[in-house]
């Protein structure tokens, strides 16, 4: 399918990165993290645009750092990151998106629950990092971060991602942050 452009993956995968089910994916060098604030919690029940305020009080600006720089990511927490990779998804294919063992065996989890990439989805895919061990974790852009698999539909989708009016993530270039407050 990457060799056809039916999947497309920019840039275009080394062969050594594409395995029996799964395609590696790298980190990017764009990340947000969450500041330290007075609110200690974000209130879901509050009308989109409270919400979207409190988001703005708490997330840092985002930060682009060179491949020659390091990310750190503290014991407990929380930051957004990007793939180094693009992904445009076919409307007859889903992709799930994993963390690599040897990285989890270290605390580093590299998506909350949004793991499912959507047919007709297009775009770099934001990672929610945590870091549930102890120990400081010190990333580089360019490093493996995970890996993609994918599952062929019976048919192609009847609402793919790219076309629903809804879509807050399509297209999505660079690390995004939530579109919790948006319609």
């Amino acid at each position: 399918m990457v060799e056809k452009k039916k999947l497309v993956i920019i840039p275009t995968p080394n062969k050594k990165f594409i395995h029996g089910v799964t395609i590696d994916i790298r980190l990017g060098n764009q990340f947000y993290t969450f500041c330290q604030s007075k609110k200690y919690s974000i209130d879901l029940s509050k009308s989109k645009n409270e919400i979207a305020l409190m988001l703005q009080e708490i997330m840092s600006k985002k930060k682009v750092i060179s491949n020659s720089e390091r990310f750190v990511l503290k014991p407990k927490s929380l930051a957004l990151a990007v793939t180094l990779e693009k992904v445009v998804m076919p409307n007859d294919l889903v992709g799930w998106i994993d963390g690599r063992s040897s990285l989890a065996r270290l605390g580093l989890m590299i998506h909350a629950t949004a793991h499912r990439i959507d047919p007709g989805w297009s775009g770099n895919i934001v990672l929610e990092f945590f870091n549930s061990g102890n120990m400081i974790l010190t990333l580089c852009p360019g490093m493996l971060i995970g890996a993609l698999s994918f599952e062929l539909l019976s048919s192609p989708s009847l609402r793919p991602y790219n076309m629903r009016r809804d879509a807050k993530y399509f297209n999505q270039d660079g690390v995004t942050l939530s579109k919790i407050y948006e319609d």
